[in-house]
Protein backbone atom coordinates (compact mmCIF):
# COMPACT_ATOMS: atom_id res chain seq x y z
CA UNK A 1 0.00 0.00 0.00
CA UNK A 2 2.77 2.28 0.69
CA UNK A 3 4.57 3.54 -2.22
CA UNK A 4 8.08 3.31 -3.74
CA UNK A 5 8.55 6.40 -4.09
CA UNK A 6 8.15 7.26 -0.45
CA UNK A 7 9.87 3.74 1.09
CA UNK A 8 13.18 5.11 -0.70
CA UNK A 9 12.86 8.19 1.50
CA UNK A 10 12.41 6.63 4.63
CA UNK A 11 14.90 3.46 3.93
CA UNK A 12 18.15 4.06 6.01
CA UNK A 13 16.75 7.19 7.52
CA UNK A 14 15.96 8.31 10.99
CA UNK A 15 12.44 8.60 11.24
CA UNK A 16 9.37 9.83 13.66
CA UNK A 17 5.68 8.66 13.50
CA UNK A 18 3.59 11.50 14.81
CA UNK A 19 1.03 8.54 16.57
CA UNK A 20 -2.22 8.96 18.26
CA UNK A 21 -3.51 5.46 18.00
CA UNK A 22 -6.36 6.61 15.79
CA UNK A 23 -7.24 4.32 12.62
CA UNK A 24 -5.11 6.40 10.46
CA UNK A 25 -1.51 7.11 11.87
CA UNK A 26 -2.01 2.70 13.37
CA UNK A 27 -2.25 1.76 9.75
CA UNK A 28 0.73 3.91 8.62
CA UNK A 29 2.91 2.04 12.18
CA UNK A 30 1.76 -1.32 11.19
CA UNK A 31 2.18 -0.66 7.11
CA UNK A 32 5.93 0.79 8.55
CA UNK A 33 6.51 -2.50 10.23
CA UNK A 34 5.94 -4.71 7.34
CA UNK A 35 8.31 -2.86 5.09
CA UNK A 36 10.71 -3.29 8.04
CA UNK A 37 11.08 0.98 7.87
CA UNK A 38 13.08 1.76 11.29
CA UNK A 39 11.39 4.36 12.94
CA UNK A 40 10.50 5.85 16.73
CA UNK A 41 6.57 7.32 17.22
CA UNK A 42 5.70 10.19 19.51
CA UNK A 43 1.87 10.74 20.75
CA UNK A 44 0.43 14.08 22.53
CA UNK A 45 -2.18 13.60 25.53
CA UNK A 46 -4.19 16.97 25.08
CA UNK A 47 -6.32 16.47 28.32
CA UNK A 48 -9.99 16.75 26.12
CA UNK A 49 -10.59 13.36 26.32
CA UNK A 50 -10.64 10.28 28.61
CA UNK A 51 -9.62 7.70 26.19
CA UNK A 52 -6.44 9.29 25.82
CA UNK A 53 -4.45 7.56 28.84
CA UNK A 54 -5.92 4.45 26.73
CA UNK A 55 -4.67 5.55 23.78
CA UNK A 56 -1.45 6.69 25.10
CA UNK A 57 -1.02 3.16 26.89
CA UNK A 58 -1.43 1.77 23.63
CA UNK A 59 1.35 3.41 21.66
CA UNK A 60 3.37 2.27 24.73
CA UNK A 61 2.68 -0.83 24.56
CA UNK A 62 3.34 -1.08 20.64
CA UNK A 63 6.49 0.75 20.81
CA UNK A 64 7.85 -1.99 23.49
CA UNK A 65 6.51 -4.89 21.49
CA UNK A 66 8.43 -3.83 18.26
CA UNK A 67 11.24 -2.26 20.05
CA UNK A 68 10.52 1.61 19.27
CA UNK A 69 11.10 4.49 21.79
CA UNK A 70 7.76 6.25 22.14
CA UNK A 71 7.74 9.99 23.37
CA UNK A 72 5.11 11.20 24.91
CA UNK A 73 3.86 14.71 25.86
CA UNK A 74 0.84 15.49 28.99
CA UNK A 75 -0.35 18.69 27.18
CA UNK A 76 -1.79 22.01 29.04
CA UNK A 77 -5.81 22.12 29.06
CA UNK A 78 -6.46 24.49 25.44
CA UNK A 79 -9.38 26.31 26.95
CA UNK A 80 -9.79 28.04 23.16
CA UNK A 81 -9.03 27.73 19.52
CA UNK A 82 -7.87 23.95 20.22
CA UNK A 83 -7.37 23.02 16.46
CA UNK A 84 -4.73 25.92 16.20
CA UNK A 85 -3.50 25.70 19.45
CA UNK A 86 -3.38 21.69 19.71
CA UNK A 87 -1.15 21.71 16.19
CA UNK A 88 1.19 24.47 17.75
CA UNK A 89 1.94 22.07 20.79
CA UNK A 90 2.45 18.92 18.66
CA UNK A 91 4.59 20.35 15.96
CA UNK A 92 6.62 22.03 18.67
CA UNK A 93 6.52 19.19 20.48
CA UNK A 94 7.74 17.20 16.97
CA UNK A 95 10.47 19.62 16.07
CA UNK A 96 12.14 19.50 19.53
CA UNK A 97 12.59 15.92 19.40
CA UNK A 98 13.61 15.78 15.77
CA UNK A 99 16.56 18.49 17.13
CA UNK A 100 17.23 16.71 20.11
CA UNK A 101 17.27 12.93 18.51
CA UNK A 102 18.50 13.99 15.37
CA UNK A 103 15.70 12.76 13.02
CA UNK A 104 15.87 12.85 9.55
CA UNK A 105 11.71 12.69 8.52
CA UNK A 106 8.53 13.68 10.26
CA UNK A 107 6.12 11.00 9.00
CA UNK A 108 2.00 12.03 9.63
CA UNK A 109 -0.94 9.70 8.77
CA UNK A 110 -2.67 12.27 6.65
CA UNK A 111 -4.55 10.54 3.58
CA UNK A 112 -6.72 11.65 0.34
CA UNK A 113 -9.22 12.22 2.42
CA UNK A 114 -7.89 15.19 4.90
CA UNK A 115 -6.35 16.62 1.47
CA UNK A 116 -10.00 16.54 -0.60
CA UNK A 117 -11.61 18.40 2.94
CA UNK A 118 -8.53 20.80 3.11
CA UNK A 119 -8.72 21.67 -0.66
CA UNK A 120 -13.00 22.14 -0.56
CA UNK A 121 -12.52 24.51 2.50
CA UNK A 122 -9.79 26.20 0.88
CA UNK A 123 -11.54 26.45 -2.14
CA UNK A 124 -15.02 27.76 -0.36
CA UNK A 125 -13.14 30.51 1.85
CA UNK A 126 -11.02 32.08 -1.55
CA UNK A 127 -8.03 30.58 -3.13
CA UNK A 128 -5.73 29.72 -5.52
CA UNK A 129 -4.51 26.91 -7.50
CA UNK A 130 -1.36 26.65 -4.99
CA UNK A 131 -3.63 27.20 -1.90
CA UNK A 132 -6.06 25.12 -3.44
CA UNK A 133 -3.75 21.99 -4.10
CA UNK A 134 -3.04 21.62 -0.36
CA UNK A 135 -0.94 18.87 1.11
CA UNK A 136 2.12 17.65 -0.50
CA UNK A 137 3.57 14.12 0.15
CA UNK A 138 7.29 15.56 1.03
CA UNK A 139 7.75 18.81 1.81
CA UNK A 140 11.20 19.99 3.22
CA UNK A 141 11.19 22.02 6.36
CA UNK A 142 13.89 23.84 8.17
CA UNK A 143 16.17 20.63 9.24
CA UNK A 144 13.62 17.77 8.22
CA UNK A 145 11.65 16.24 5.71
CA UNK A 146 7.73 15.97 6.52
CA UNK A 147 6.41 13.11 4.78
CA UNK A 148 2.94 12.09 4.31
CA UNK A 149 3.09 8.52 2.95
CA UNK A 150 -0.89 7.40 2.95
CA UNK A 151 -1.78 10.81 1.14
CA UNK A 152 -2.51 8.09 -1.74
CA UNK A 153 -5.23 6.53 0.09
CA UNK A 154 -8.76 7.08 1.04
CA UNK A 155 -9.97 6.50 4.53
CA UNK A 156 -11.86 3.80 3.84
CA UNK A 157 -8.90 2.01 2.31
CA UNK A 158 -6.84 1.99 5.23
CA UNK A 159 -10.06 0.72 7.80
CA UNK A 160 -10.14 -2.33 5.23
CA UNK A 161 -6.38 -3.08 6.31
CA UNK A 162 -7.11 -2.57 9.80
CA UNK A 163 -9.83 -5.26 9.50
CA UNK A 164 -8.22 -7.53 7.43
CA UNK A 165 -5.12 -7.30 9.67
CA UNK A 166 -7.56 -7.77 12.94
CA UNK A 167 -5.62 -4.96 14.22
CA UNK A 168 -6.88 -2.53 16.73
CA UNK A 169 -7.09 1.37 16.68
CA UNK A 170 -9.37 3.80 18.60
CA UNK A 171 -12.35 6.15 17.15
CA UNK A 172 -12.27 9.64 18.34
CA UNK A 173 -15.81 10.72 19.13
CA UNK A 174 -14.51 14.49 18.46
CA UNK A 175 -14.68 13.32 14.69
CA UNK A 176 -18.32 13.05 15.08
CA UNK A 177 -18.86 16.94 15.90
CA UNK A 178 -20.08 18.67 13.28
CA UNK A 179 -19.73 22.33 14.96
CA UNK A 180 -16.32 21.58 14.08
CA UNK A 181 -15.75 23.13 10.95
CA UNK A 182 -13.20 20.30 9.29
CA UNK A 183 -16.02 17.43 10.53
CA UNK A 184 -18.92 19.56 8.86
CA UNK A 185 -17.09 19.60 5.21
CA UNK A 186 -15.47 16.12 6.00
CA UNK A 187 -19.11 14.27 6.65
CA UNK A 188 -21.48 16.32 4.49
CA UNK A 189 -19.02 16.88 1.43
CA UNK A 190 -15.85 15.10 1.00
CA UNK A 191 -16.52 11.89 2.23
CA UNK A 192 -19.68 11.45 0.15
CA UNK A 193 -17.84 12.67 -3.29
CA UNK A 194 -14.83 10.48 -2.45
CA UNK A 195 -17.34 7.00 -2.18
CA UNK A 196 -19.02 8.25 -5.45
CA UNK A 197 -15.74 9.66 -7.83
CA UNK A 198 -12.44 7.92 -5.83
CA UNK A 199 -10.95 7.57 -9.15
CA UNK A 200 -11.30 10.45 -10.40
CA UNK A 201 -10.52 12.48 -7.25
CA UNK A 202 -6.92 10.30 -7.25
CA UNK A 203 -5.79 11.30 -10.93
CA UNK A 204 -6.90 15.11 -10.47
CA UNK A 205 -4.90 14.92 -6.95
CA UNK A 206 -1.83 13.55 -10.06
CA UNK A 207 -2.74 16.74 -12.28
CA UNK A 208 -2.78 18.66 -9.69
CA UNK A 209 0.46 17.85 -8.11
CA UNK A 210 2.14 18.19 -11.91
CA UNK A 211 0.64 21.26 -12.56
CA UNK A 212 2.14 23.07 -9.20
CA UNK A 213 5.53 22.18 -10.03
CA UNK A 214 4.83 24.61 -12.98
CA UNK A 215 3.19 27.52 -11.23
CA UNK A 216 4.99 27.46 -8.36
CA UNK A 217 8.83 26.38 -9.30
CA UNK A 218 11.00 25.57 -6.42
CA UNK A 219 13.22 28.49 -4.53
CA UNK A 220 15.92 28.31 -2.00
CA UNK A 221 14.66 29.42 0.57
CA UNK A 222 17.60 30.55 3.26
CA UNK A 223 18.04 31.01 7.10
CA UNK A 224 20.10 32.76 9.18
CA UNK A 225 19.10 31.91 13.14
CA UNK A 226 15.54 33.46 13.42
CA UNK A 227 16.29 35.26 9.79
CA UNK A 228 14.32 33.49 7.01
CA UNK A 229 14.91 34.73 3.22
CA UNK A 230 14.54 34.33 -0.73
CA UNK A 231 14.82 35.84 -4.02
CA UNK A 232 11.44 37.08 -5.15
CA UNK A 233 9.81 35.56 -7.75
CA UNK A 234 8.34 38.38 -9.31
CA UNK A 235 5.42 36.86 -9.26
CA UNK A 236 2.84 38.29 -6.55
CA UNK A 237 0.78 35.48 -6.43
CA UNK A 238 3.86 32.72 -6.10
CA UNK A 239 6.09 34.66 -3.68
CA UNK A 240 2.98 34.91 -1.19
CA UNK A 241 2.27 31.08 -1.78
CA UNK A 242 6.18 30.47 -0.84
CA UNK A 243 6.16 32.95 2.31
CA UNK A 244 3.18 31.16 3.21
CA UNK A 245 4.59 27.65 3.12
CA UNK A 246 7.96 29.19 5.45
CA UNK A 247 5.30 30.52 8.27
CA UNK A 248 3.60 27.31 8.08
CA UNK A 249 6.89 25.43 8.93
CA UNK A 250 7.43 28.23 11.41
CA UNK A 251 3.46 26.93 12.82
CA UNK A 252 1.67 30.04 12.07
CA UNK A 253 -1.08 29.87 9.31
CA UNK A 254 -1.63 33.41 7.04
CA UNK A 255 -5.39 34.10 7.12
CA UNK A 256 -7.38 35.01 3.48
CA UNK A 257 -7.23 38.82 4.80
CA UNK A 258 -3.18 38.65 5.30
CA UNK A 259 -2.69 36.72 1.94
CA UNK A 260 -4.76 40.13 0.55
CA UNK A 261 -2.62 42.78 2.10
CA UNK A 262 0.76 41.39 1.27
CA UNK A 263 -0.24 41.76 -2.36
CA UNK A 264 0.19 45.48 -1.84
CA UNK A 265 2.11 45.82 1.30
CA UNK A 266 6.31 46.27 0.92
CA UNK A 267 6.17 45.06 4.79
CA UNK A 268 3.61 43.82 6.65
CA UNK A 269 3.11 42.22 10.63
CA UNK A 270 1.44 39.01 10.56
CA UNK A 271 -0.50 37.66 13.69
CA UNK A 272 1.77 40.02 15.67
CA UNK A 273 4.76 36.87 15.57
CA UNK A 274 6.22 38.11 11.97
CA UNK A 275 7.46 40.75 10.11
CA UNK A 276 7.21 40.24 6.24
CA UNK A 277 9.16 42.50 3.99
CA UNK A 278 9.46 43.31 0.13
CA UNK A 279 13.16 44.55 -0.80
CA UNK A 280 12.10 44.37 -4.30
CA UNK A 281 14.55 41.53 -5.31
CA UNK A 282 14.57 39.49 -1.70
CA UNK A 283 11.63 38.78 0.42
CA UNK A 284 12.65 38.71 4.48
CA UNK A 285 10.53 37.49 7.22
CA UNK A 286 11.93 38.04 10.46
CA UNK A 287 10.30 37.54 14.12
CA UNK A 288 8.11 40.76 15.00
CA UNK A 289 9.38 42.30 18.83
CA UNK A 290 7.76 44.85 20.45
CA UNK A 291 9.21 47.88 22.03
CA UNK A 292 11.86 48.49 19.11
CA UNK A 293 11.35 51.91 19.30
CA UNK A 294 13.25 51.96 22.79
CA UNK A 295 16.41 50.61 21.23
CA UNK A 296 18.98 53.06 20.29
CA UNK A 297 20.74 52.85 17.28
CA UNK A 298 24.11 54.23 16.36
CA UNK A 299 24.38 56.81 13.66
CA UNK A 300 26.54 54.93 11.44
CA UNK A 301 24.15 52.52 11.39
CA UNK A 302 21.22 54.41 10.30
CA UNK A 303 23.15 56.07 7.57
CA UNK A 304 23.86 52.52 6.19
CA UNK A 305 20.71 51.72 6.35
CA UNK A 306 19.10 55.21 4.52
CA UNK A 307 21.59 54.50 2.13
CA UNK A 308 20.68 50.87 1.49
CA UNK A 309 16.88 51.78 1.35
CA UNK A 310 16.38 49.12 4.35
CA UNK A 311 12.71 49.40 6.03
CA UNK A 312 12.59 50.81 9.07
CA UNK A 313 10.92 47.45 10.65
CA UNK A 314 13.67 45.84 9.49
CA UNK A 315 16.64 47.87 11.36
CA UNK A 316 16.16 47.08 14.94
CA UNK A 317 16.31 43.47 14.58
CA UNK A 318 19.70 43.98 11.89
CA UNK A 319 20.92 46.29 14.50
CA UNK A 320 21.13 43.46 17.15
CA UNK A 321 22.10 40.74 14.63
CA UNK A 322 25.51 41.48 12.74
CA UNK A 323 25.34 38.54 10.83
CA UNK A 324 22.41 38.65 9.70
CA UNK A 325 22.97 42.72 8.72
CA UNK A 326 26.32 41.75 6.54
CA UNK A 327 24.02 39.34 4.88
CA UNK A 328 21.01 41.80 4.22
CA UNK A 329 24.24 44.57 3.17
CA UNK A 330 25.37 41.89 0.47
CA UNK A 331 21.84 40.86 -0.76
CA UNK A 332 20.80 44.63 -1.09
CA UNK A 333 24.33 46.16 -2.52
Amino acid sequence: MLETSSLKLLKKRKNLLAFSGGADSTALFFLLIKQNIKFDIAIVNYNQRSQSIKEVAYAKELASKYNLECHTLVASKISKNFESKAREIRYDFFEKLISEYAYDNLLTAHHLGDRFEWMLMQFCKGAGCAEIAGMQKVQQRDYYTLIRPLLHLEKKELYSYLNKEEIKYFEDESNKDEDIKRNSFRHNYSAPLLDKYLNGIKKSFEYIDEDRQTLIPEVDIKHIKDFTYFKSLKKQRADIFIVDKILKSKLYMLSASERELLKDAKSLIVGRKFIVLNSGDFIFIIPYAKDTSKISMSHEFKEECRTLKIDPKLRPFLYKNEEVFIKVKELLS
